[in-house]
């Protein structure tokens, strides 16, 4: 489960720009999406607005020190992580699209890797396993 505080919006960018595919949204009258469904290769992630006062990690590091201080890395912290066929052409698409770039594609020990953040300053690491 992840929160976005335009869940809409995020809906539309993580199909746009990571190649979800919407499987489900339930929204509230006043447009705030209390459940969404969405669906990569396989795997699922769930997403909703908890409240109104919810504040994704790019709205919370504009007022906290702290949390502007531990987004300096290019880490994922708090983030998620989604094996994909092609880190380079799913990078590229990502890029294409505007997401955050935190780090190019690279090898490592364990597959290759980029990451990423989203419309909301989520992190994403995308990984082609070896």
């Amino acid at each position: 489960m992840i929160a976005y505080e335009n869940g809409a919006a995020a809906i539309d960018w993580l199909v746009r720009a990571f190649g979800f595919r919407e499987l489900d949204r339930i929204t509230e009258s006043d447009g705030t999406i209390s459940h969404a469904e969405l669906e990569f290769e396989g795997g699922r992630i769930f997403l909703a607005t908890p409240t109104p006062d919810y504040q994704g990690p790019k709205h919370h590091r504009e007022t906290c020190a702290a949390a502007k201080r531990w987004s300096a890395v290019p880490w994922v912290i708090d983030g998620l992580s989604v094996r994909v066929d092609s880190v380079d052409a799913h990078f590229a698409r990502a890029k294409g699209a505007g997401a955050t770039i935190l780090s190019e594609p690279q090898d490592n020990p364990y597959g290759r890797i980029y990451r990423a953040e989203d419309l909301e300053g989520h992190r994403w690491m995308f990984i082609e396993e070896h």
